[in-house]
């Protein structure tokens, strides 16, 4: 497996019943935003501090190397994959009027 989708699936596994959590939010907050716009934001909140530290994981010791340039799509990959379990993680944080 790609060092990225492995780095996913250990967080996830890490961190099962937080995302377990957030994923039933998350599915409801695509079928309804207005109405699950709170806890969305609320359980996201606990979810951007471990996706960010997976992340530098994955690529911080890239970003000082000689392969610091790949560093950027290596973190748009893992983004990438995340966003297939939660297509809408980016919008945690964001109000919607």
């Amino acid at each position: 497996m790609v060092k990225y989708k492995q780095q996913v699936a250990d967080m996830l596994t890490a961190h099962e019943s937080l995302f377990k959590e957030f994923k039933a939010i998350h599915d409801e907050y695509v079928k309804n935003p207005k109405q699950w716009q709170e806890a969305f934001n609320e359980k996201g909140r606990e979810i951007i501090p471990i996706v960010a530290r997976w992340e530098n994981n994955l690529c911080g010791k890239s970003e000082s190397g000689k392969y610091g340039v790949f560093s950027s799509n290596l973190a748009e990959k893992f983004r990438s994959e995340l966003k297939i379990h939660f297509p809408q993680i980016d919008a945690i944080g964001m109000k919607i009027k």
